[in-house]
């Protein structure tokens, strides 16, 4: 998103963290900002690990604010701002009285009227109000998602999910292994692994290069993990959008492992299994690892009628709300401002 915006003649500063920030760091105008995380253990959130670690964070956090507001907002001055679910930005941009554009998934569990497990309808109302929380006045909402249900306002436009130029870019191919991303200490899949000899599984998560049985354990690589996804035959992994975007995207079978305790992971699971593109195993035995290797020919089958599209729609209505010195997201804004109903907030 941020090389369409240079290519298209745009000043871009961006604010990022860690991987973000890393990556990004040496194409375009960077500054590093402190964020939130989300501890776990085997793979379950960590409650108080996650509040011990964001706490920590807090006399940084407002050094970061300030550095942000004097940095961005006072001295670049941007006619717009666009937010990937970050919160500082966010803020800055309501009490700069700038129109506010975000491009993220989450907003989906805000603004739309999707079907949801029952049983995590508390989980559901609390992970919408973090996100209004979060963010709580987007102007404009560009949500990308791969399942599609109403949107709640007229604000919220659902676009495809946005995938990088490598992925595009991929030929898949169908190898003899399995794609494995977890999160590191997720010891009981991987027993779970060594009950089926037979299938090959190419480790990434646990940050060493080693082999254990039919365990291949690869260290963080971003060509390795493309081309191993790529040429994989299924995928086996934590229900992160991205990656389950990217699964979609190749035509992989994916059997979803929804970190307990994180609603996005466990709705992303639900919806991959609803669309009869994979399997959600929120509680990883045997028996769930065996099943979905058994249906494999079925998932394929059902991938190979899922029309996957690309960037094009989301990159044109950002062309789109930019135009003409940003005059349709000027009128998002101005939109917004007029009116103050309780969701609409």
């Amino acid at each position: 998103m941020a090389r369409h915006l240079v290519a298209q003649g745009h000043e871009v500063k961006m604010a990022s963290y860690d991987r973000g920030y890393r990556n990004l760091r040496e194409e375009f105008d960077m500054l590093e900002i402190e964020g939130l995380v989300i501890a776990n253990e085997n793979n379950k959130v960590s409650k108080s690990k996650t509040l011990a670690a964001n706490l920590g964070k807090l006399s940084a956090g407002l050094k970061t604010f300030r550095r942000l507001k004097k940095s961005l907002f006072e001295e670049f001055q941007p006619d717009v701002v666009i937010t990937d679910f970050e919160p500082m930005t966010a803020y800055l941009a309501y009490t700069n009285d700038l129109p506010l554009i975000t491009i993220d998934n989450q907003h989906r569990m805000r603004y739309m009227q999707y079907d949801g497990p029952a049983h995590l309808n508390t989980d559901r109302r609390l992970t919408k109000g973090v996100i209004r929380a979060m963010v709580p006045r987007p102007d404009v909402s560009l949500v990308i998602t791969f399942y599609e249900a109403p949107a709640t306002n007229r604000r919220t436009l659902f676009f495809p999910p946005i995938l990088r130029d490598e992925v595009l870019a991929t030929q898949p191919t169908e190898g003899d292994h399995i794609l494995v991303y977890l999160s590191f200490g997720f010891d009981d899949f991987i027993k779970q692994l060594k009950q089926f000899p037979n299938e090959t599984f190419r480790v990434y998560g646990y940050h060493r290069e080693a082999q254990a049985g039919n365990l291949h354990y690869r260290p963080f690589s971003k060509e390795g993990f493309m081309n191993d996804l790529a040429s994989s035959k299924a995928v086996m992994a934590t229900a992160g959008f991205t990656l389950m975007s990217e699964a979609l995207w190749l035509k992989k079978p994916m059997l979803a492992l929804p970190m307990a305790g994180q609603f996005e992971q466990q709705l992303n699971g639900y919806c991959l299994e609803q669309m009869g593109l994979g399997k959600n195993a929120p509680e990883p035995k045997r028996e769930a690892v065996s099943d979905f290797l058994y249906r494999l020919p079925e998932y394929r089958a059902a991938l190979a009628q899922h029309e996957a599209r690309d960037n094009t729609a989301i990159l044109n209505k950002l062309d789109e709300l930019l135009a003409d010195d940003c005059a349709l997201a000027r009128e998002f804004h101005a939109n917004r401002k007029s009116y103050a109903a309780p969701e609409s907030a």
